[in-house]
């Protein structure tokens, strides 16, 4: 069970399989939280809303259509968050800044802080494309299916918003 792909097993739970979802939650439940948590800075509403998505994962299982899972899984945590946002009348520009990790160096945790402080700067559209691109790994084909754009525009998209992340960051060091 634990070699299938997600999409086979995102299947077996849309077929009323409920067991196999906690398959796709260890699989994938750092990917959604570590997403949910750069653009939000707020550990526990993090944690809440990546409850909540795999919640609606399991609610909305049937409008699963067989496509790729991943994309599909960052679209209700993207769609999650927007709406916790809106719902709370609050703008994602306004987040917190990342706490300090304790784990490096100085000289590491200043140019940590430096680039966080750098992503927080950006439009939440790019900081997002930048996260699910550069940080989560998602790939520009799957990226386009989760915003809902095409594979060059999504490129597009992430090299400029790289462009405004590197002025940013190189004006503030």
């Amino acid at each position: 069970m634990e070699k299938l792909t997600d999409e086979i097993l995102m299947a077996r739970v849309a077929n009323g399989n409920l067991d196999i979802l906690k398959i796709l939650f260890d699989r994938h439940h750092n990917h959604v939280f570590n997403f949910l948590f750069k653009m939000s800075g707020d550990r526990m509403l993090s944690e809440d809303l990546t409850q909540e998505v795999f919640y609606k994962l399991m609610k909305y299982r049937t409008s699963y259509n067989n496509g790729k899972f991943v994309p599909w899984l960052f679209t209700i945590a993207r769609n999650s968050m927007h709406s916790h946002f809106r719902n709370a009348s609050k703008q994602t520009e306004e987040l917190t800044i990342l706490k300090f990790n304790p784990t490096i160096n100085e000289a590491e945790q200043k140019d940590y802080s430096d680039l966080h402080l750098a992503i927080n700067q950006l439009e939440a559209s790019d900081r997002e494309l930048v996260i699910l691109n550069r940080i989560q790994e998602i790939k520009y084909e799957e990226l386009a299916q989760i915003v809902g754009s095409t594979p060059g525009a999504v490129k597009t998209k992430v090299s400029r918003a790289l462009k405004k992340l590197k002025t940013i960051y190189f004006q503030n060091s």
